[in-house]
């Protein structure tokens, strides 16, 4: 299928409780604003995709809401208020519904191109299938096809959790799809690829980049 027929649903959690991986890359008043900034990136790019018809938007937190709202997606309250995996499923499953198209993407693809998503919604089966991350070893996208089940696997080594599950495995050159942020050096990976205007504008006004492919971001605490 060619069409606008795919709903994107997105997980966003509350931004205080955000990237705890990603503190020290800026000050720490400003780390909410980067994690929003992210979101809205992801959720515009994910908007302009051609394949994607809708985005909704899974999240209690306020500020993320309207945001979302404002870039045209649809938000709900995450009523299970269990996880990422149950929002993923409550958000695909039940506020989209079981019979649509789905896709679910992190919230944190900053250097996401909306052509790599359709690159990869075109190519996806029509039960599970997912893209890993850069790493190889996480997930950035999971989709879904009428009347299939999500079954979301998100958290450590969840690419081959979801692999496992019988999921397949999407391939192709999508830098932006693959490159999440969980950590300092994952922002200057995206913004070395070219990051959305709110991640870069937030990071400029703060003196750590002078445009996207030139960064000051530093490498954060050690862990």
């Amino acid at each position: 299928m060619s069409g606008a027929d795919w709903t994107a649903v997105i997980p966003v959690k509350r931004l205080s409780a955000a990237k705890s991986r990603l503190r020290g890359a800026v000050p720490d008043a400003w780390h909410e604003a980067l994690a929003l900034a992210m979101v809205r990136d992801t959720v515009t790019a994910v908007g302009a995709c051609e394949q994607v018809g809708g985005v909704v938007v899974v999240t209690d937190d306020p500020a993320a809401a309207a945001a979302a709202s404002g870039l045209g997606a649809r938000v709900v309250a995450d009523s299970p208020a269990a996880g990422l995996n149950e929002a993923m499923s409550f958000g695909a499953d039940v506020a989209v519904g079981a019979g649509r198209r789905r896709a679910v993407l992190a919230g944190d693809l900053p250097a996401l191109r909306p052509h790599e998503l359709g690159a990869a919604l075109l190519s996806a089966p029509a039960g599970r299938g997912f893209v890993a991350d850069a790493a190889g070893t996480g997930t950035v996208l999971l989709t879904a096809g009428p009347g299939t089940p999500l079954g979301p696997r998100f958290g450590p080594g969840s690419a081959a959790a979801h692999a496992a599950s019988g999921a397949a495995a999407l391939t192709g050159d999508w830098p932006g799809l693959r490159q999440d942020v969980d950590t300092p050096a994952d922002l200057r990976t995206v913004l070395g690829l070219g990051a959305g205007e709110h991640t870069c504008a937030l990071l400029r006004d703060l003196g750590l980049a002078t445009g996207c492919g030139s960064t000051r971001v530093p490498a954060g605490p050690s862990r």
